[in-house]
């Protein structure tokens, strides 16, 4: 049976309105979702664990006599860390170095400190510290994710940040040995059995259990994303996700099956995942049309992957590699594949993508698990603005300002000229009062 994923030319002379309509998703939250996470937010910042425990048993079906009771033990994560088989605990801990060289280089590049004194003896700089405490979400509903541990921990590790919190929803009281085993690998130092808004909640506003964070990293569904974007100020938050993407351009050079595999890498996440193919070639595309149809019943999610094709899905003939560039440059997608025989060609073209694959080897799930650069990317079109998640995004920078005697004389009359424009004279006299008569 025919995978009836949509079909695109950018020769079709309605081109546009139907590309719009490929890529038409809302940001916005149900009405519905968005009161019941305000009552729960409300809820966990007046009764705190009471609150957390009450909704942890209704969603989770987990009964707790007390929070303390959801709190993971560091024994616990070290026997995940023992019990699960030694190709799993071999291939985290590989993925684990990958990320944290590559999130060391990083803070080389960007996390240090620096000043310099000018010719009058004033002292400018920046000094960059280390955020004290973070939390870190972790899903746990339709599959679990230690890669999210190790992409979420780690930076915050290498970053200096001085505890690190997890949550992670257990439904069931169900606990995945390879989360928790991510977590002893990553150096998580709390970790709680909650997930939802009522985790998110509790991280922000702290409990009497749960200590309050100063952010809050990592993805989550509806509830997860709306309780984020109702707590940031109070907390800060990495980003609002929305569902996952990869966009493929291909000049046709790749076996056809690697590339419908890609393309399904995306569409198993969720629904209303997208997965869209650019390419010139027009008999490429229907080779990666019959790769798509043969391999879809093969897969153990293939409803999820039918659904999220048929759905939000989309093969596009297009004119040529440069308009190919052109065009994923307006998707500025989360996940962005060139699989080309000359990658490189076309790499300087594409100038907004969460991560950027080259090659027909570079397939994105490396870049999920082990490659090294990290897996949360902006995605619905924010990678135009947005970056990864990494080190920076864990410190926070404080401007140095030493002003000499001489310089003060100088820099005094400055701003007194611009105060008084401004018409705030207590600004104007206290630098007026550091001048030499």
């Amino acid at each position: 049976m025919s995978v009836a994923i949509r079909r695109l030319s950018t020769t079709q002379p309605d081109f546009d309105a139907a590309f719009q309509q490929v890529l038409h998703w809302s940001a916005e939250t149900d009405d519905a979702i968005e009161q019941r996470v305000k009552a729960i937010l409300a809820d966990v910042q007046q009764r705190g664990d009471a609150a957390v425990l009450e909704y942890t048993a209704r969603f989770d079906q987990i009964d707790a006599a007390s929070a303390s009771d959801l709190e993971l033990k560091p024994n616990d994560l070290e026997a995940a860390l023992a019990q699960i088989p030694a190709a799993q605990r071999q291939a985290l801990e590989a993925a684990a170095r990958r990320v944290r060289a590559y999130h060391e280089r990083q803070l080389q590049a960007c996390g240090q400190s620096w000043s310099y004194r000018d010719e009058d003896g004033t002292l400018l700089g920046q000094k960059v510290t280390p955020l004290d405490r973070v939390g870190i979400y972790v899903p746990g509903g339709k599959a679990a994710y230690p890669s999210s541990v190790l992409m979420n921990a780690i930076p915050a590790k290498v970053a200096g940040v001085g505890e690190i919190v997890m949550v992670v929803p257990t439904p069931g009281g169900v606990r995945n040995p390879l989360v928790l085993a991510a977590a002893a690998v990553a150096g998580v130092d709390r970790a709680f059995t909650i997930g939802g808004a009522q985790a998110v909640a509790a991280l922000a506003y702290g409990t009497a259990a749960v200590p309050k964070v100063d952010k809050i990293t990592g993805p989550g569904n509806a509830y997860v994303a709306s309780a984020k974007k109702h707590v940031f100020g109070t907390v800060g938050i990495d980003m609002i996700a929305g569902p996952s993407e990869i966009l493929v351009l291909a000049d046709g050079s790749t076996p056809a099956d690697w590339v419908a595999m890609d393309l399904f890498s995306q569409a198993e996440h969720d629904e209303l995942a997208q997965s869209i193919l650019l390419c010139p070639d027009a008999a490429y595309i229907e080779q990666v049309q019959a790769a798509i149809d043969r391999l879809l019943p093969g897969m153990p999610r293939r409803d999820i992957i039918r659904a999220s094709l048929q759905g939000r899905g989309a093969l596009i003939h297009t004119r040529s590699m440069e308009e190919t560039c052109a065009i994923s440059n307006r998707i500025a997608p989360e996940h962005l594949e060139v699989s080309s025989r000359d990658p490189h060609r076309w790499e300087p073209l594409l100038r907004h993508a969460g991560a950027i694959f080259l090659g027909a080897y570079t397939s994105e799930s490396l870049g999920d698990y082990c490659a090294g650069p990290n897996h949360v990317l902006p995605t619905s079109g924010t990678a135009r603005f947005s970056s990864p998640l990494g080190v920076y995004d864990f410190q926070k920078r404080s401007s140095l300002i030493e002003v000499s005697e001489a310089g003060a004389q100088t820099l005094g009359r400055i701003a007194a000229d611009l105060a008084y424009g401004e018409g705030l004279q207590a600004h104007a006299q206290a630098a007026e009062l550091r001048l030499k008569s």
